[in-house]
């Protein structure tokens, strides 16, 4: 399939160079006279291929942490390099560019719409696009395939599984093929053998070139990720590779079928 490739692609055509760098990010939010230090000279570097995924306690700062990495928000100083290109102090504009292109989002819930069918649905980003009609619906229905929906993409979300409905939403962040994945808490709504499923899915994704940064609370969740980084009062406090990381298809036998 075409998008599978162009992951392979941006994997050997960058030689694993960093396609994320921060350099001393600090965020600060003003509450009233209260001024929060949310991050605190935050440096890092993200690979090309690499599966990363991201915990710490609520007001650790990873929450932040991603919604720079996002483009949806920008630092207070420091900066943040995506693909060589440093994105710290783009307009808003610029930035709705950047997240549209280069950025794919799959958050906790999956923001679908009711009375839009899932192949709408994983359309949606190539509106705001110049991608002529016939292409946009050739690329989101070779998205569902990838996410294993090509069976259900005329389906509605009110007849879909919890698990579907993250699909798709995982297919929607592919359609623009961008250059990282971001996952926030995708599979915070879903029980332990679909949230197994999920992994397995980007999983598959990371094998086929595609960069991903997971955010999650679960410990065991986060073992499928290749490296793990850990927040805590707006500082990385560890950053470890995954070893003997387990593989999501080969737990999913050991899991019970849950009954409807």
């Amino acid at each position: 399939m075409a998008a599978p490739e162009q992951f392979e692609t941006v994997m050997v055509d960058s030689q694993r160079d960093a396609i994320i760098r921060v350099e001393e990010l600090h965020k600060y939010y003003e509450l009233g006279e209260t001024r929060v230090h949310a991050l605190r000279g935050v440096s890092l570097e993200i690979r090309s291929g690499e599966f990363v995924a991201i915990m710490g306690a609520s007001g650790s700062g990873k929450s932040t942490f991603m919604n720079l990495l996002g483009c949806l928000d920008r630092p207070s100083s420091g900066r943040y390099l995506l693909e060589g290109t440093d994105v710290s102090r783009r307009d808003k504009k610029a930035l709705a560019h950047i997240r549209n292109q280069k950025i794919g989002f799959v958050f906790q819930g999956f923001n679908l719409l009711a009375r839009t069918t899932a192949l709408e649905n994983t359309e949606l980003p190539t509106l705001y696009s110049k991608i002529e009609r016939a292409e946009r619906e050739r690329r989101a229905t070779e998205a569902l395939r990838m996410v294993g929906l090509a069976e259900r993409m005329h389906h509605f979300p009110s007849q879909m599984s919890g698990g579907q409905q993250q699909r798709v939403a995982i297919a929607r962040a592919l359609v623009n093929r961008p250059a990282i994945l971001l996952a926030d808490e995708p599979t915070g709504n879903l029980d332990s053998r679909t949230s197994v499923e999920i992994m397995e899915i980007l999983q598959n994704l990371n094998e086929k070139g595609l960069t991903i940064v997971l955010v999650t609370h679960e410990h065991d969740i986060a073992q499928f990720a290749k490296r793990v980084l850990v927040f805590r009062d707006g500082k990385i406090r560890k950053d470890e590779t995954v070893v003997n990381c387990p593989r999501a298809a080969e737990v999913l036998k050991t899991l019970p079928t849950l009954e409807d």
